[in-house]
């Protein structure tokens, strides 16, 4: 419990404050701003799961951040988000967000586990299981690739500095995360773990906020970002399982 109460105290201070301070140094647009904070104030990516698992971390503890992180994302995220917005010109309030989460995450959630209750013992049930993740992973790519369609020249007008601020939030990410873990004396296992957990977040619920909550709507560009650290998240944490597990 404490380890992971550490983790999840990491997850929501490391990453949002992290990518505030990104804005400011970088002196972004507001819209791009804006996705990048909320990007940041997203709990832990469900991939982070697999990529401790690849890179020999603890993977009990993978799971663990990342529950409680969701748990904690729909009060958590919206007013993180919120509250660092308030630096740029577009006004956010945590309400919607707060519906918005609820609808995309902890509904399903629920349904999964109702679903899985009633027909888990079930065969039929048990090949759908199988498939889905295969059909989770194209209606994902179906996302990203619908905003970067839509937004394709704002894309490539602001293109460097955006692969330049995820680049930049995502590994600064890592090393405060396994900074975080040496902190408390973690073991190898776990700094491992907890750096993947805060350097990975759930870049594909930060799009999909960014493309249906109606606040965003007047800053399409913000989904932009968020659609770029989504590729970029999955891109970097498998090269870093690779090296890490390469190393023993």
């Amino acid at each position: 419990p404490f380890d992971i109460c550490v983790g999840a105290i990491a997850q929501y201070l490391i990453m949002p404050f992290l990518a505030l301070g990104l804005t400011k140094l970088l002196n972004l647009p507001d819209g791009i701003a804006l996705g990048l904070i909320l990007v940041g104030c997203c709990p832990g990516g469900v991939s982070s799961n697999i990529m401790s698992y690849l890179c020999g971390g603890d993977v009990a503890f993978s799971v663990g951040m990342t529950t409680v992180s969701t748990i904690l994302s729909p009060v958590m995220t919206p007013f993180l988000v919120s509250f660092l917005a308030s630096g740029t010109h577009i006004s956010i309030k945590a309400l919607p967000m707060l519906v918005s989460i609820v609808e995309t995450v902890i509904l399903p959630v629920a349904l999964g586990f109702l679903l899985n209750y009633l027909f888990g013992k079930k065969k039929t049930f048990g090949e759908l299981q199988k498939i889905m993740p295969g059909i989770a992973v194209l209606g994902l790519a179906c996302v990203v690739g619908g905003v970067v369609s839509s937004q394709g020249a704002k894309f490539f007008e602001s293109g460097v500095v955006i692969f330049v601020a995820v680049f930049l939030h995502n590994g600064l990410g890592y090393l405060l995360g396994y900074g975080a873990g040496r902190l408390v004396g973690m073991n190898t296992a776990k700094k491992r773990t907890i750096a993947i957990e805060v350097g990975m977040q759930n870049a594909g619920l930060a799009t999909n906020l960014a493309t249906t909550t109606a606040q965003f709507a007047s800053t399409p560009e913000s989904a932009i970002i968020c659609a770029v650290s989504c590729t970029w998240h999955s891109i970097s944490g498998t090269l870093l399982a690779g090296m890490l597990t390469s190393r023993g």
